[in-house]
């Protein structure tokens, strides 16, 4: 999966994509604009583009993996003083879709 390279060349339509509604989730930068700068897109996927879902929103894939560093200590490096408790940065996305589900 090219280290979760979104790369259109052969497969697909990024206009394609994003005309359909169908670019979930994207890497975004300070102000929430996708982005494809280091680091805040660390694979250079373009328009930022992380996440996908089908058309019927049924199946929706991702890159990164989030359920490897829900917990602050998975976090392979943090600053100090960063995510000093058990939640780490992406818990938020696993609470929230609880939520959503109810």
């Amino acid at each position: 999966h090219g280290e979760g390279l979104a790369n259109f060349e052969d497969t697909g339509s990024l206009t394609g994509i994003t005309s359909l509604g169908l670019a979930s989730l994207r890497y975004v930068d300070g102000r929430g604009a996708p982005t494809e700068t280091y680091p805040l897109n660390p694979n250079g996927s373009p328009g930022g583009l992380t996440g996908l879902t089908t058309e019927d929103g049924r199946v929706t894939i991702m890159m990164p993996h989030p359920e490897r560093v829900f917990r602050s200590i998975q976090m392979p490096y943090r600053s100090a003083g960063m995510f000093e408790g058990e939640a780490g940065p992406w818990l938020k996305l696993f609470q929230n879709a609880r939520a959503f589900v109810g």
